[in-house]
């Protein structure tokens, strides 16, 4: 028989348990959610003036060529989750046919393909590495810039980061 102070703890714990419980669940898929945007959005084939992706990446140098369009920090371009548990896929410039071909890089893999990026976002700063996790050399762009050719990660990139600074 449960005394009051034992039902109280009883009750307490199981409390503390779901709570956790509703905790894990609305982080995980928030971040799932994100990476899979990045991966099926239709923004992130969108052109780059009208996305509201403001991170974009493309496969020439110039900001030339085919590219994607980035809403979210990805940890390794070749290896993002697809919103299934345990599924992966990686990030691929987005296909675009010009008058008689389509534009060089559609349909490639991003990683280690990136020759330049674009951040249009107001507020935060896009960073591109060399390795997967946000590691390595990295190029960076403050907001509203460009850089033409990456200088430290191109055709060398696995991650993109936005930050504060």
């Amino acid at each position: 028989m449960l005394t009051a102070t034992g039902s109280w703890r009883a009750r307490t714990g199981i409390a503390a348990a779901m709570g956790l419980a509703a905790a894990a669940l609305l982080v995980t898929p928030a971040s799932a959610a994100n990476e899979t945007d990045n991966l099926y959005s239709p923004q992130a084939c969108k052109d780059p003036s009208i996305s509201r992706f403001k991170f974009h990446i493309y496969y020439s140098a110039g900001m030339n060529g085919s590219y994607r369009n980035v809403g979210y920090s990805i940890y390794d371009f070749n290896d993002a989750p697809d919103g299934v548990v345990g599924a992966h896929s990686a990030l691929t410039f987005c296909v675009k046919n010009g008058a008689s071909a389509p534009w060089p890089g559609s349909g490639l893999k991003v990683k280690n393909k990136g020759a330049a990026g674009e951040n249009d976002h107001y507020k935060y700063w896009a960073r591109v590495y060399y390795h997967s996790g946000y590691k390595g050399a990295q190029d960076v762009m403050a907001p509203g810039q460009s850089i033409a050719y990456f200088r430290n990660v191109y055709k060398n990139n696995a991650s993109f980061k936005w930050t504060g600074k």
